[in-house]
């Protein structure tokens, strides 16, 4: 009579080390089919993107309101050239 222990021998490979080797199997055996497809990619990108004077124009507002809201940020700290300066007067 066979036991859980002696079923199958000791020798019999458990359910975990058989989806390892074909897993590895697997893995082993793939090959890309070819490169990276670059020109397709990119004219893809191409095709899809929006005219280049649009994303300057955005480029540019974003740029400004960044600049204009680190001034006011600036000032309101009193941070660097933009704070208040003290004056020295001679004699008081």
């Amino acid at each position: 009579m066979e036991t859980d222990s002696t079923q199958g021998g000791f020798d019999a490979p458990s359910e975990d080390e058989e989806l390892g080797r074909m897993i590895r199997s697997t893995v082993e055996s793939w090959s890309p089919r070819r490169g990276p497809d670059w020109p397709g990619v990119l004219i893809r990108i191409a095709g899809t993107a929006p005219p280049a004077w649009l994303v300057y124009s955005a480029a540019s507002a974003v740029l400004v309101v960044i600049l204009i809201t680190a001034f006011l940020v600036g000032s309101a700290m009193h941070l660097g050239a933009l704070g208040p300066q003290q004056v020295q007067l001679p004699g008081h």
